[in-house]
C-alpha cells in the first residue's frame, strides 16, 4: 500500500503515479480516471482532517461545534457517493479494498453517534445502526484477517465495539448477542495471530459487555421461552396525562449531567449500568430519520437542527470535581428561560469524619468525584485530616450557586442524605430525589448490576417484581401489571396535584412529562419499599428535599390498596405489610 494522499502538489503527483502504475503505462491512462483518483485523494484526505479534528472541539457548550458537523457530514457524504459512482475506476487505478470502504463508513456511523451524544436526539443512533449494520451484512472487513497487519485488525475488532454500544442503545439485545460471538472469534484469531500486548485489553471488553447484558434482574419471556426486549425510554402512552383541574408549572426539562461514579458497578464503553438506565430514561422512543433526509451524510440535520425533543444530556463517567463543575457552569449558562437543569448522581458516598461544630452545605460529606492521583477503594471513603473536609467530593454546598435556575437533582448513593441539608438561598423550584442509603442484606449483592433505586426511576415493574422475589414472567402478564402501573401513575398524579401541604417545588416541576414521571416512578417507589416486609429500616427509605406529605403521598391509603392489588396480580402479597391500610 504504502500510497498517501492530501500532500503537496508534486508529492501528491509522484503518489498517483505510484498508485496508477500497475494499471499499464501511465499515458494510457485517461485524463478522465486520472482525475476521479485525484477527487478521490483529496476527499479522503480532507474527510480525515475533519474527523481528527473533532476531537479539537470543547466537549461542552452546544453551539460552537455544529457548523464544524455539518462540514464534516458534508465531505462524508459526498466521499461515500464518489466512491459508488467510480468504484470501478478506483478499484483498477487505486487499488480501492472493501475493508478501505468499510472504514469510510464506520467513520459515518461514527459521527452518527456523535452527533447523537451531542444533541440527544435517539433518531440519530438509527443511522448510526444503518451504517454499522451494512458494514456487517456486505462484510466490508472480511478480507482483514488474511493480511498480515495486526492495525487493520484492530480497526475490525474497534468496528465491533462501537456497533454493539449502539445496538445496547437501540436495545437490539439479540443483535449485540450476535456480535458479542463474532467479536470472541475475532479476538480470539487475532491473539493467535498477533503476539500483541492488547490481548488482556480485548478479553476485558468480552467480559464487560457479557455482564451488561446480564444486569437486568428479570426476565420478560414470549409464550416459546425467547426472551422479550422492553424498552424504557418515553412512549406517547409513557408518563399520565394532565388533566383538567391540575395546576402545575409551565417549566421543561432542557438540559441533564448524569454521572456515574460507583465503584464496582458494571459498565461498557465508559457507561455504567445506572447511567444507562438513567440516560434512557430522559429519551423518547427513536424514530427513523430516513424519511426526513437523504442518507448519508445528513449535512442539512447539522446546519438546521430539528426541533429537539429530547433534553439535552453530558454523560460523565468518573469525572473530576473539576470536569463535573466545567461541564455543570456550561450547562447552567445555556439554559433556556423557563428550563430546567437536572443533575443525577449515581457515585460512591463520602462521609464526613468527627463531628463538627457546624451543620452546613459542607459538614455532611456528599458523593466521590475521581482523583487522578488517589487509589479508592470500597464503597465509603473518609476524609484523612479531619480538621478538612474532603476535596474529592461534590458537596451539597457546590450545587448552591446553580440554584439560581430551576434544579432538579437526584442523587443514588449510600451517602445521598446529605443532600437533604439543602436551602433554597435563592426562591427559584428546587427537588431533590435521594435513594435509600443502604438495602436489605437480601438485595445488597446486587448493587454491580446497578441500583434498585435507580431501577425504579426507570423500570418500576422490573424493580418490583424483583423485590418480589421474582426472576422471570410471560410476557401477558407483563402487560397486563404494565397497564395496571399506568392507572398507579395516573392515580399518583391526582394525588400529588390534590395535595394540600405538597411543597410547590414539585407543582412547578410537575408540568415536564419528563420530571413527572420521574416523581410518579419516586413516589411508587417510596410507597413500595416502605410496605415491603424486609425493608423495615428508616435508612431503607428513599427521601427528598423538601419532604413530601407522606400521608398524602407516599404513605396513602389510596396508593397501598393498589400496590397490594399489584401484588395479588403476581401472586406475591405475602412479601407486602397489610397492616399499613388499617392504621388510617
Amino acid at each position: 500500500m504504502g500510497r498517501k494522499c492530501g500532500l503537496p502538489a508534486a508529492t501528491t503527483e509522484f503518489a498517483l503515479k505510484e498508485i496508477m502504475s500497475s494499471g499499464g503505462a501511465e499515458d494510457d491512462i485517461p485524463q478522465g480516471e486520472r482525475k476521479t483518483v485525484t477527487d478521490f485523494c483529496y476527499l479522503l484526505d480532507k474527510s480525515k482532517q475533519l474527523f481528527n479534528g473533532l476531537r479539537d472541539l470543547p466537549q461542552y457548550g452546544q453551539k460552537q461545534w455544529q457548523s464544524y458537523f455539518g462540514r464534516t457530514f458534508d465531505v462524508y457524504t459526498k466521499l461515500w457517493k464518489f466512491q459508488q459512482q467510480h468504484r470501478q475506476v478506483l478499484d483498477n487505478r487505486y487499488g480501492l479494498k472493501r475493508w478501505q470502504i468499510g472504514e469510510i463508513a464506520s467513520k459515518i456511523g461514527q459521527l452518527y453517534y456523535h452527533y447523537y451524544l451531542r444533541t440527544s436526539e435517539t433518531s440519530y443512533l438509527n443511522e448510526a445502526f444503518s451504517f454499522y449494520s451494512a458494514i456487517r451484512q456486505r462484510s466490508y472487513y472480511s478480507q482483514v484477517n488474511k493480511e498480515d497487519r495486526p492495525e487493520l485488525v484492530v480497526k475490525k475488532l474497534r468496528y465491533y465495539a462501537r456497533f454493539i454500544v449502539v445496538c445496547l442503545l437501540l436495545n437490539k439485545m439479540d443483535v449485540v448477542k450476535d456480535l458479542v460471538k463474532e467479536l470472541s472469534d475475532e479476538i480470539e484469531d487475532y491473539t493467535h495471530r498477533f503476539n500483541t500486548e492488547d490481548q488482556v485489553e480485548w478479553n476485558l471488553v468480552l467480559q464487560e459487555v457479557a455482564a451488561f447484558i446480564e444486569a437486568d434482574p428479570v426476565m420478560v419471556l414470549n409464550d416459546d421461552n425467547t426472551i422479550v426486549i422492553t424498552s424504557n425510554r418515553l412512549a406517547e402512552t409513557g408518563a399520565p396525562l394532565l388533566e383538567q383541574g391540575m395546576i402545575v408549572g409551565q417549566l421543561s426539562l432542557a438540559d441533564a449531567l448524569i454521572i456515574g461514579n460507583c465503584n464496582n458497578q458494571v459498565k461498557f464503553s465508559e457507561l455504567t449500568v445506572d447511567m444507562f438506565r438513567m440516560l434512557q430514561a430522559l429519551e423518547r422512543e427513536p424514530m427513523n430519520l430516513a424519511s426526513q433526509m437523504n442518507k448519508p451524510g445528513m449535512q442539512e440535520s447539522a446546519d438546521k437542527p430539528t426541533r429537539r425533543e429530547n433534553p439535552h444530556k453530558y454523560l460523565l463517567y468518573k469525572p473530576t470535581f473539576s470536569q463535573l463543575y466545567t461541564f455543570l457552569a456550561a450547562s447552567f449558562k445555556e439554559l433556556p428561560a423557563n428550563s430546567v437543569l437536572l443533575i443525577y448522581l449515581s457515585a460512591t458516598g463520602v462521609f464526613p469524619t468527627g463531628r463538627s461544630d457546624s451543620e452546613g452545605p459542607y459538614d455532611f460529606g456528599g458523593v466521590l468525584t475521581n482523583s487522578n492521583r488517589d487509589i479508592i477503594n470500597g464503597d465509603a471513603i473518609h476524609k484523612r485530616n479531619q480538621s478538612h473536609k474532603e476535596m474529592h467530593c461534590l458537596h451539597p454546598g457546590d450545587l448552591y450557586p446553580f440554584t439560581r435556575k430551576p434544579l432538579f437533582i437526584i442523587v443514588d448513593s449510600s451517602n445521598s442524605v446529605a443532600y437533604k441539608n439543602f436551602t433554597n438561598l435563592f426562591g427559584q423550584p428546587l427537588v431533590c430525589l435521594l435513594s435509600p442509603t443502604a438495602y436489605p442484606k437480601a438485595l445488597q449483592d446486587q448493587s454491580q448490576r446497578g441500583s434498585l433505586f435507580t431501577l425504579f426511576l426507570n423500570n418500576p415493574l422490573m424493580a418490583f417484581l424483583f423485590v418480589s422475589g421474582l426472576s422471570s414472567m410471560r410476557r401477558g402478564l407483563w402487560e397486563k401489571c404494565q397497564e395496571y402501573l399506568r392507572k398507579i401513575n395516573r392515580d399518583i398524579a391526582q394525588l400529588l396535584t390534590h395535595s394540600r401541604s405538597i411543597d410547590q417545588a414539585f407543582l412547578q416541576f410537575f408540568g415536564d412529562e419528563f420530571l413527572r414521571l420521574l416523581l410518579t416512578r419516586f413516589i411508587f417507589c417510596s410507597a413500595t419499599m416502605r410496605m415491603h416486609k424486609i425493608f423495615r429500616e428508616t435508612r431503607n427509605y428513599p427521601e427528598s428535599y423538601p419532604q413530601l406529605p407522606r400521608d398524602e403521598t407516599v404513605e396513602n391509603p389510596h396508593l397501598q390498596k393498589h400496590i397490594l392489588e399489584l401484588a395479588s396480580i403476581l401472586d406475591v402479597r405475602n412479601v407486602f405489610l397489610e397492616n399499613t391500610i388499617d392504621d388510617y
